[in-house]
């Protein structure tokens, strides 16, 4: 599952790429330094594995990931090929998510593609060029689809009618994720169309040091500007996380936060909401072998989430035992669970839940 990290040139994208994966991408005060997409396996900080690894004491602990992607700068004009418009839309259709960085700081010291700082301008240029590139796919599908529907063809009349508000949408100057699919059918209708303004998109407010906390008007502006999309808004000091990705030891790095007015970097903060932007997950293995996360989608059955580990697991599923985290944790070890009788048997249909301690019995 990929998260890219999009923008306008200039506005923080790789320093930011870089703190989260620390991976030195080129980062620099010109346009267009992103060309080829960087991309970084990014560990999600999750304090519950850091107390498992406490009771258990394993031999090797493996955190959840997310892949994150900096994708190269957009300009106006994206849609029709201008700058690395053609190569930066390919990159992002094959993400899962949007990352989208914009620039909430004045510095005349770092130039602006456009010349000033405006958040709001800067992110119709970029909905503008991805709505653009939607709307020439879904008119293309309506150009095939049209004739079927004509004679009759009742799933072409589905697609159709679909497609048509989706047009309708882009017409408006909204995004696809605007739109509603009606029906099961028009759910997968609506996926197989792969469109870029579908796909979730999480806001990150590049801001100065002294904005870290509270934001300032530029956040304002954003904050206003998308309170309907259903999208969340971060505030983030790109500039101040690179600084504390330098510092080697965790006492300098909390001192730096403690003065930013911080209790963490907010690059755990963005990680956290990207895995859930992707609708991800964590259910845990604990044995003194490894204890580690894995990831699933929100809504996996047991089965699916066996199948993570191995296909074997899922295709012989038999049953899972499951241990809630808060009764690992209060207990303190698997066998007080047992003994308590906290741990439950779930079979096929079961739903996993966000940190179920689980082991599974499975026969091939």
């Amino acid at each position: 599952m990929k998260a890219g990290i999009v923008g306008l040139p200039n506005v923080g994208k790789s320093t930011l790429f870089n703190c989260l994966s620390n991976a030195k991408a080129q980062s620099a005060n010109f346009p267009f330094c992103t060309i080829e997409p960087n991309i970084g396996v990014v560990n999600v900080p999750d304090p519950r594995i850091v107390k498992l690894e406490e009771l258990v004491k394993p031999e090797r602990v493996q955190m959840a990931t997310v892949d994150i992607v900096d994708i190269a700068g957009l300009v106006k004009g994206a849609s029709k090929g201008e700058g690395l418009g053609n190569q930066f839309l390919g990159n992002i259709r094959e993400c899962n998510a949007i990352i989208h960085v914009l620039r909430c700081f004045d510095n005349d010291n770092i130039v602006h593609v456009d010349g000033n700082v405006n958040p709001i301008r800067d992110k119709e240029t970029i909905d503008i060029e991805l709505q653009l590139k939607d709307l020439e796919t879904v008119e293309k599908r309506l150009e095939k689809v049209n004739k079927a529907a004509k004679t009759g063809n009742k799933e072409a009349q589905i697609e159709k009618a679909l497609l048509d508000r989706i047009k309708d949408a882009l017409m408006q100057a909204k995004s696809a994720r605007t739109v509603v699919p009606q029906s099961n059918e028009e759910e997968e209708l609506f996926a197989g169309f792969q469109l870029i303004t579908a796909k979730p998109v999480l806001y990150v407010c590049n801001v100065d040091e002294a904005s870290a906390v509270n934001g300032n008007k530029y956040v304002d502006q954003v904050r206003e500007l998308v309170k309907d999309e259903q999208a969340e808004v971060i505030v983030l000091s790109v500039g101040a996380e690179a600084d504390i990705n330098e510092l080697e030891s965790y006492e300098e790095r909390q001192v730096f936060l403690e003065d930013l007015g911080l209790t963490e970097p907010g690059s755990a903060v963005l990680i956290r909401a990207a895995y859930k932007l992707l609708n991800l997950q964590t259910y845990f293995t604990a044995g003194v072998k490894e204890v580690r996360a894995w990831t699933i989608k929100v809504g996996d059955t047991a089965p699916k989430a066996a199948g993570v580990i191995h296909t074997d697991f899922e295709k012989g599923f038999i049953r899972a035992e499951v241990i809630a985290y808060e009764d690992y944790v209060a207990f303190g070890s698997e066998a007080k669970v047992k003994e308590a009788g906290k741990l439950r048997v779930e079979g096929k249909e079961y739903i996993v839940k966000d940190g179920d301690v689980m082991h599974f019995r499975f026969n091939v």
